[in-house]
C-alpha cells in the first residue's frame, strides 16, 4: 500500500514538473517576424444607440379664450310721467247781471192828520168813547197788545191841556167811565197813562176827590 502511495505521489510530481516546463516555453517563444507591424485596429464595437427619449408632446396651442361678456344689467324702465290732466273746458261766463237795485220802500200812507180838537175852556175834559177804549187798552196791559196808535189815540184825548189839567182830566175818565170796564188802582192808572203820553205832574199830586 506504501509503495502504491508513493509511486502515485512521484507521478503527480511529474506530471506537475512538466507543467511548469510547458508553461515557462510559452512565456519565452521567440517574437513572430511581423512584430514591427502596428497592432491590429481594436475591434470596433458598437456603441449602442442611444436610448431613444420620446420627447412629451408639444403643448397644444393656447387658445386665448375671449372674455366674459359683462353681466347685464336691465336698466331700469324710463319713470311713468303722468302727464297733466287737459285744462277743464273753458265755459263763458256769463256776464254779470246788472246790480239789482234794492226794492223801494214800501209806502205807506200816513193816516189823513187828525183834525185840531176845538178849543175847550181851560179845565174842561172831553169824552170820547174810541179815545177811552184805547186808554182802557193801554191800562189792560196783560190782555192785549198795545201799539202805538192806540197809545196815540188814549194821548189825544188829553191834547191842549197843559199837564196839571190833563191829569186831572184822566182822573175823572178814569174813575167815572174806566172803572167799569176793568179793575184797576186810579192813581197807579193815571200816573201810568200820563207816562205814556210824556206828561209830567209833581210827585205829590193826587187826583181830586170824585
Amino acid at each position: 500500500m506504501a509503495s502504491g502511495a508513493l509511486a502515485s505521489n512521484a507521478l503527480l510530481l511529474s506530471l506537475y514538473i512538466l507543467f511548469l516546463a510547458l508553461l515557462s516555453s510559452a512565456e519565452y517563444c521567440p517574437p513572430s517576424p511581423n512584430s514591427n507591424s502596428p497592432p491590429p485596429p481594436p475591434p470596433k464595437v458598437k456603441s449602442p444607440p442611444p436610448p431613444m427619449v420620446k420627447s412629451p408632446p408639444p403643448p397644444p396651442p393656447k387658445f386665448k379664450s375671449p372674455p366674459p361678456p359683462p353681466p347685464k344689467v336691465k336698466s331700469p324702465p324710463p319713470p311713468m310721467v303722468k302727464s297733466p290732466p287737459p285744462p277743464p273746458p273753458k265755459v263763458k261766463s256769463p256776464p254779470p247781471s246788472p246790480p239789482m237795485s234794492p226794492p223801494p220802500p214800501p209806502m205807506f200812507k200816513s193816516p189823513p192828520p187828525h183834525p185840531p180838537p176845538p178849543s175847550l175852556p181851560k179845565g174842561t175834559c172831553p169824552r170820547d168813547t174810541l179815545k177811552l177804549q184805547a186808554c182802557a187798552n193801554v191800562l189792560n196791559l196783560l190782555k192785549i197788545f198795545v201799539g202805538e196808535k192806540e197809545r196815540a189815540k188814549c194821548c189825544s184825548l188829553i191834547d191842549g191841556l197843559v199837564d196839571l189839567d190833563a191829569a186831572v182830566c184822566l182822573c175823572t175818565r178814569v174813575k167815572v167811565d174806566l172803572s167799569g170796564l176793568i179793575k184797576l188802582d186810579v192813581p197807579v192808572a193815571v200816573e201810568l197813562l200820563l207816562n205814556e203820553c210824556d206828561r209830567k205832574v209833581a210827585k205829590d199830586f193826587k187826583c181830586p176827590p170824585s
